[in-house]
């Protein structure tokens, strides 16, 4: 039976193959298409004379906007989610050239990581780093044994 409805498809493809042509200078298929299946659409392409080409057109560029000496901001953010547990917060603030600002997250461990940064032309990029437990004591994770 398998063989029965495999010899009707093959021969419903191959009729179907016979019934589309496809000019040749404009075929990718230059080569014999394996037996069953069917060729391509033929598809009609414009000439190339009926493509226009847009007139250039001049760009101008955008004003430019006053420069700042002394640029200034300063935001902060706290975030305590008591559903997923969530609990970041941070603040920082620009004079200038000099910016100061702190940032702290829990961290996998429990405990809370607290950064205080700075940055100034003279100094670069500084931060300070300390780690504090929350509420009880931190159980530390211990790397397993392994027996040989």
């Amino acid at each position: 039976m398998k063989v029965l409805i495999l010899a009707a498809f093959l021969a419903v493809c191959r009729g179907a193959a016979g019934g589309l042509a496809v000019p040749a200078p404009y075929s990718p298929y230059a080569y014999a298409r394996p037996l069953g299946l069917a060729a391509p659409l033929a598809v009609a392409r414009p000439a190339l004379a009926s493509y226009a080409v847009a007139p250039a057109i001049a760009k101008v560029a955008a004003p430019v906007e006053e420069y700042d000496p002394n640029p200034q901001y300063s935001y902060a953010y706290d975030i305590q989610d008591a559903i997923t547990g969530d609990s970041k917060s941070q603040q920082e603030s620009r004079s200038g050239d000099v910016v100061q600002g702190s940032y702290s997250l829990v961290e996998p461990d429990g405990t809370r990581r607290i950064v205080e940064y700075t940055a100034d032309p003279h100094n670069g990029f500084n931060a300070v780093v300390h780690k504090e437990p929350i509420g009880g004591v931190v159980a530390k994770a211990v790397a397993p044994a392994y027996l040989h």
